[in-house]
């Protein structure tokens, strides 16, 4: 009789336990599909911005020249980062650098960094990796004195 029943309990425990291990699985297999999702949307909200501004016939080189920013770094170098320095050809605005935590995987018409390398001064650094700002400035910050701005935020005030 008392086997019968460490035996049940034993085997309601390991249920319970088994159960408890596979709903934190996949938990953080939703959290990190979410996370996903967010950063894309981002992305794409971003990118839809650059088309309305492309629409309405203007460049964001407009934005550097106002600001005074002739050279500038990009930080993130995925279809955003290829896509600024595409729009800063032929322009006034010359693009020093890209930083990439795949710096060295990554060919680009510009040399591409480490943020753990010795950072080039520039008047500016673009972010295109939007969804981690905050930490992408905070580390920047770190290493540069100069302003650090999101490519979101120049898009919506071109």
């Amino acid at each position: 009789m008392k086997k019968g029943a460490i035996s049940a309990i034993s085997m309601l425990i390991g249920a319970v336990t088994g159960a408890s291990i596979v709903g934190k699985i996949q938990s953080d297999n939703i959290e990190r599909a979410q996370a996903m999702s967010d950063k894309h949307l981002s992305l794409f909200l971003m990118m839809n911005q650059w088309v309305k501004v492309k629409q309405e016939g203007k460049n964001l080189s407009a934005y550097f020249e106002k600001n005074n920013y002739k050279k500038i770094a990009i930080y993130g170098m995925s279809y955003a980062g290829e896509t600024l320095i595409d729009e800063l050809k032929d322009t006034g605005v010359e693009v020093a650098y890209g930083i990439d935590q795949k710096a060295d995987s990554i060919y680009a018409e510009v040399d591409i960094v480490s943020v753990n390398s010795l950072l080039e001064d520039v008047d500016a650094v673009i972010v295109t990796a939007i969804s981690f700002f905050d930490e992408i400035e905070e580390k920047l910050s770190e290493k540069l004195d100069c302003p650090i701005i999101s490519l979101e935020d120049i898009l919506y005030e071109v």
